[in-house]
């Protein structure tokens, strides 16, 4: 049987009323205590569960990807929620301030998640690369691919790896 100790500490009891609202945190007559007993708690909930699947091969591409591209447009590339992997590619050539993009819209703010742009001193040759980057998207966001001009090819490969809540897709 493990030892109780009982805990006095008001600024314990007040972080347990602000965490733990719906406990009542530790109300009037409640002591705090703590005990030397070890309890096990076992979570079987599925997000507890993980995967026994290499973390590459979550990832990996499948018939459910979404792939673009564009020359001097903006498109939509995904708008639903969850978390995306997503594999960007981007060609420049010639010379000027054009770039690619890969953004997130609500519709009113718009954020460059992955940008590249090229310079009146760029070389003559052709500038390319490719990102993959992670994103999140939430209730009315929208991933969008921009090319600024007709000198600049971009691609976009969006393939969702997880729910909004984080439970894995691609199992």
């Amino acid at each position: 049987m493990g030892q109780e100790f009982v805990i006095n500490s008001t600024a314990l009891e007040d972080k347990i009323n602000q965490l733990l609202p719906s406990q009542g945190g530790a109300a009037a007559g409640v002591d705090l205590s703590a005990s030397t007993m070890i309890i096990p708690i076992i979570d079987l909930t599925e997000s507890a569960e993980g995967s026994n699947l290499r973390q590459d091969l979550q990832t990996a591409s499948n018939i459910n990807t979404t792939t673009v591209t564009t020359v001097n447009s903006t498109i939509t590339v995904v708008n639903t929620t969850g978390y995306w992997k997503c594999d960007f590619t981007y060609l420049l050539n010639g010379l000027g301030a054009n770039d690619a993009k890969l953004m997130v819209t609500d519709g009113i703010t718009t954020t460059d998640v992955y940008r590249i742009q090229g310079t009146t001193a760029m070389p003559s040759a052709p500038i390319s690369g490719e990102k993959q980057i992670i994103i999140r998207l939430r209730a009315g966001e929208t991933l969008q691919l921009r090319s600024s001009a007709t000198s600049v090819r971009v691609s976009c490969s969006a393939t969702q790896i997880a729910d909004i809540n984080g439970n894995l897709t691609n199992l």
